[in-house]
């Protein structure tokens, strides 16, 4: 459908051009992020789009964060992050697994972030509504903050019961902690080395036409509206396990993205916005843990889908570790550890003052005791 960029005598002098120029930006692999605006990692980039008569001149093009189009893309992006992500998680747990769930998910939604971001500039040149929606939308949905931190506190509290002393479970919230950094940071900077290898190779597409763009926004809300009838029509099985949680994806993913939209320029050694919204969603995902765990007042089964949705989805994609750890990268010396304990710090306390009363009243039990049948 577009045009391929042929490499020929004629183009090796660009190429070899844009290669020199492109290792200017990145000299080595542990640059990356460095130096990243934590006020711009999420943002629509501006393009340079080529004259039709003249490919030597060009036009730029910048998107408003909350553009149509910009909006739109969220949507589908934001439900094929979660399905993702409930995808992997379902797949790595089994009897006898040696790696918690979860570490496949930060993994894999940070190795993608690194790609996107090192392909800002084809992507925006593309289109730029795109990174956002790969970056905040996908990532930002595939990984996950609020479960990572209610992983770590169940791990405190040994909530599956476990024949170990209390050393041991802390040993396991402790592992669980400084594994989803190391393995969030590493993946970020490996996805932006792989993006480093085969840019030079990548083919040039020709943007899509105003036609194509709003077909594309069109068929992005149409996806989203279809969420509605899958809950509905799909068996009532499938409500806690995935189509409840398709639902609130979009509206966690807007979330965030307006709060980090709003908050992260307030504050350029601070990233306000992506603190905000994991610590909301830890919050409210450590309130939808105790109503799921009540055992005086049981829930309904459609309840019980909805709260799980909530979990899943509004909390699920309100919260992210790509973009977290993408800022941890951004900042500078000492900024970076206190943003990584103030973040971790704020989710723990939230899910103590949250769940720890709850827990001492004897009314909820650590183990969820919803009913989804």
């Amino acid at each position: 459908m577009f045009p391929l960029r042929t490499i020929g005598k004629k183009h090796k002098d660009g190429l070899s051009s844009r290669r020199n120029s492109h290792r200017e930006v990145r000299t080595s692999v542990h640059d990356v992020g460095s130096e990243v605006s934590i006020a711009s990692v999420e943002q629509p980039p501006p393009s340079r789009q080529s004259s039709h008569h003249d490919h030597e001149l060009h036009r730029s093009r910048t998107y408003h964060p909350f553009a149509p189009h910009v909006l739109c893309l969220l949507m589908p992006a934001s439900i094929f992050g979660v399905l993702a992500r409930l995808g992997l998680v379902a797949l790595a747990t089994y009897n006898g697994q040696s790696i918690f769930p979860l570490a496949y998910v930060q993994g894999l939604g940070c190795f993608v972030m690194g790609f996107g971001l090192e392909m800002k500039e084809p992507l925006g040149n593309f289109y730029p509504p795109l990174y956002t929606a790969l970056t905040t939308g996908f990532c930002g949905s595939l990984t996950t903050f609020s479960s990572w931190q209610l992983d770590v506190f169940n791990s405190w509290l040994n909530s599956q019961d476990a024949h170990r002393a209390g050393l041991r479970s802390f040993m396991d919230g402790l592992g669980k902690t400084i594994f989803t950094l190391t393995i969030s940071l590493s993946s970020v900077l490996f996805g932006s080395y792989i993006a480093r290898v085969i840019y030079p190779f990548l083919p040039t597409l020709r943007p899509p036409t105003r036609t194509v763009r709003y077909l594309i926004s069109i068929l992005s809300v149409f996806i989203y509206a279809a969420t509605l009838p899958a809950y509905f029509l799909l068996p009532a099985s499938y409500r806690h396990q995935a189509t409840a949680a398709l639902l609130f994806a979009f509206p966690g993913t807007l979330t965030r993205y307006i709060l980090s939209t709003l908050l992260n320029p307030l504050l350029l050694t601070f990233p306000l916005g992506t603190f905000a919204a994991n610590s909301t969603g830890t919050g409210l995902l450590a309130a939808f843990h105790v109503i799921q765990s009540i055992t005086n007042k049981p829930i309904s089964p459609n309840g019980c889908s909805l709260i799980q949705g909530l979990d899943d989805g509004f909390c699920g994609c309100l919260t992210t570790v790509s973009t977290f750890a993408v800022e941890i990268r951004g900042l500078k010396g000492w900024e970076r550890p206190r943003y990584i304990l103030m973040s971790w710090g704020a989710g723990q306390l939230l899910l103590l003052i949250i769940m720890g009363p709850s827990l001492l009243s004897g009314n909820v039990r650590k183990q969820l005791v919803c009913s989804f049948t």
